[in-house]
């Protein structure tokens, strides 16, 4: 989730194809895409299965959204460095989850992209990692277009579910 133009769908193409595809002619996404990945977890024989919504941050979308949002998983928030109201409005965007999923503890990460633009950028490390540990998430910084740290989030949130399953599966042998 996020605002338009913070690099939503670059970064979803870019983790689908491993690094092999960044479009370099920016489109709109118009609606939503489907993205499929596998992520093996470190340590572990498991890999979780990513059902990735890649969709458009205008609020006309929304309602599509909620209906996508019922059950979600695991939220990945990207804001771009170089826009503070792509930033202010990660606020909004998880308000919209936390409404979709009253009582359920859903594992995120929020994103800050286009570290390439640092000449650019008004949003600073510390102030956005603050913000992110305030709300439950876990935070990093990443280029798509660099291809730096792309894979960071989907690692992150792929451990993250692994864990909340993990921790399932024990309440439930504990109750057997």
């Amino acid at each position: 989730a996020g605002d338009p133009t913070v690099g939503k769908s670059a970064l979803a193409q870019m983790f689908r194809t491993d690094g092999a595809h960044f479009q370099k002619n920016y489109t709109l996404t118009t609606g939503i895409e489907l993205l499929v990945k596998a992520v093996s977890i470190p340590e572990t024989n498991d890999s979780v299965e990513f059902f990735i919504f890649d969709s458009a941050g205008k609020d006309l979308f929304s309602e599509v959204l909620e209906k996508l949002w019922e059950q979600p998983n695991v939220l990945c928030l990207v804001y771009d460095i170089t826009n503070e109201q792509s930033f202010n409005n990660c606020a909004k965007w998880l308000e919209k989850l936390k409404a979709q999923a009253a009582g359920m503890h859903i594992p995120g990460v929020l994103v800050g992209n286009k570290t390439d633009l640092v000449g650019r950028r008004v949003v600073e490390q510390k102030q956005a990692q603050e913000w992110a540990e305030k709300h439950g998430l876990e935070y990093c910084e990443m280029s798509v277009k660099e291809m730096k740290n792309f894979e960071a989030p989907f690692h992150i949130l792929a451990k993250s579910f692994h864990q909340l399953y993990q921790e399932k599966v024990e309440t439930f042998h504990s109750l057997a």
